[in-house]
């Protein structure tokens, strides 16, 4: 094979994860979690793509929400990416994959881009690395290049590729015949019988330049939006903002239908590199180490007569389970998901349900993280509220006040500085301070520690809305 080419990974790390409610959510989800291994699924792709010297450091797009949770990750993870670019509104696949395009042939008109997930699995880097290094070349000649995965099983949960022929000039590379839509079981069955069939994985890799060519053929609209948002695009601390309106008015598709299905320059590498796109628990319990009655165990337990079961508590919940079989059963500090294996994909009509009751469940957890640290929510009542409150060393909350409410603070370890109108003191352990309604206050930790405090919030609203920031380091409104 030729010179490697150098490859620019692009992680995307914008979605949801609702299959995996209550563990994921809305503000924190499963990409940002460790839910297969120590690392978080984002810091074990990013591991994936900084391997090897042709790999250049990762471009990642975040949703906005999320951006300060993605930073820190990354820099504990060892990685500096080229940039973090924040997306306004979700808008799929194929205008993130040009945005990151337009990113790249700025410096790299020849960029070679490998388009991945932050949420999948793989467990043969060795393959993968490989599979990647034969996907770049083709990208070279101008192939738009997708993984297709080696089916073991009738899986009707993927959509599929059927292999044409070989491509000239770049050995293990098929021309892409047809990309199928997800089957029923007996069109699974005759996909794996047959040997032409591989599952669609969701990565590519793709020269950017020839991308961005195909998309302006194709979806010119889409093209001219994303132009249009790049170009408006502003710095942000450590961020890249897209432009909220020109990218809010780009229409929403997947490279998947906008291109790949539509392109005569889609070409699939077969591999088999111990893939799962984790998309739902029991794909977890597929990937999970499990004892002789097929459990997969991550919790306190006490089992009697239980088989095929995952059972998990992150909050150290002791699970009792007698006489089950095929459940999921998943405990958080505010949440247990009880759930057949079969019926595991219906979570997601329960997170559906909770946004339409206006749910907090949907969206965050009890501990809430922040740029500056965390706080986790204790007890709540009509008219007050108490949390524990953590800020890292160097952490600094906004200056700002409250219409509704005052604030009580107890130093139950560390320091802190606390500004109160005109006044600053410094706080120690057992020490507290009284922030009345409407009073201007900030808090911050200077100690090398973090710092714990308890807050009450006293008041006719106490709503996490009730917030005036008269001046941010974090630059929030």
């Amino acid at each position: 094979m030729p010179d490697k080419p150098k490859i620019h990974p692009v992680i995307l790390s914008g979605g949801s994860g609702s299959r995996l409610w209550p563990m994921s959510r809305a503000h924190y989800p499963k990409q940002l979690l460790p839910l297969a291994g120590p690392l978080t699924m984002l810091q074990a792709t990013a591991k994936r793509v900084s391997a090897a010297a042709h790999y250049a450091p990762p471009l990642i797009i975040a949703n906005n929400d999320h951006r300060f949770i993605v930073a820190e990750q990354l820099q504990a993870a060892g990685i500096q990416p080229r940039a973090i670019v924040l997306e306004p509104v979700g808008r799929s696949t194929a205008p993130a994959a040009a945005i990151a395009a337009l990113a790249l042939i700025e410096d790299s008109p020849d960029a070679i881009m490998a388009l991945l997930a932050s949420d999948h699995v793989v467990a043969d880097e060795a393959a993968f690395t490989a599979a990647m290094q034969t996907a770049a070349h083709a990208a070279t000649q101008g192939s738009l290049v997708t993984f297709g995965i080696k089916p073991d099983r009738p899986e009707t949960g993927y959509g599929y590729i059927r292999q044409g022929e070989p491509i000239a000039d770049s050995d293990g590379v098929q021309r892409v015949a047809e990309f199928v839509e997800k089957p029923d079981l007996a069109t699974a069955e005759g996909y794996l019988s047959s040997g032409d069939y591989l599952w669609n994985s969701g990565m590519f890799v793709l020269g950017a330049q020839s991308y961005l060519d195909e998309l302006e053929r194709l979806a010119p609209d889409m093209m001219a939006a994303c132009r249009k948002a790049y170009d408006a695009s502003f710095t942000d601390l450590d961020f890249l903002r897209l432009d909220p309106d020109t990218f809010g008015a780009c229409p929403a598709d997947s490279i998947d239908y906008a291109v790949m299905e539509k392109t005569e320059r889609a070409a699939v590498v077969p591999v088999d590199i111990g893939w799962n796109d984790v998309g739902g628990w029991p794909a977890l319990w597929d990937l999970a180490e499990k004892d002789s009655e097929g459990n997969a165990v991550m919790a306190d337990s006490l089992l009697q007569d239980v088989r095929g079961s995952y059972l998990r508590a992150d909050d150290g919940r002791l699970i009792a389970a007698i006489g089950v079989e095929d459940l999921i059963v998943v405990s958080t500090a505010d949440a247990v998901l009880v759930t057949h294996r079969d019926r595991a994909s219906d979570v997601k009509n329960t997170v559906d349900q909770l946004k339409a009751d206006d749910r907090y469940e949907a969206l965050h957890h009890r501990r809430v993280y922040r740029p500056w640290g965390d706080y986790n929510d204790i007890d709540e009542d009509s008219r007050f509220r108490v949390k524990r409150i953590i800020v890292k060393p160097g952490g600094i909350l906004s200056l700002q006040k409250h219409k509704h409410r005052s604030e009580h603070w107890v130093v139950v370890k560390g320091s802190a500085i606390v500004t109160r109108g005109e006044e600053v003191t410094e706080l120690q352990e057992n020490q507290s301070t009284y922030i009345p309604k409407g009073v201007v206050h900030r808090l911050e930790n200077k100690g090398e520690e973090p710092l714990h405090l308890i807050e009450v919030q006293v008041g006719d609203y106490v709503g996490e809305d009730d917030i005036e920031r008269l001046e941010d380091t974090y630059g929030r409104d």
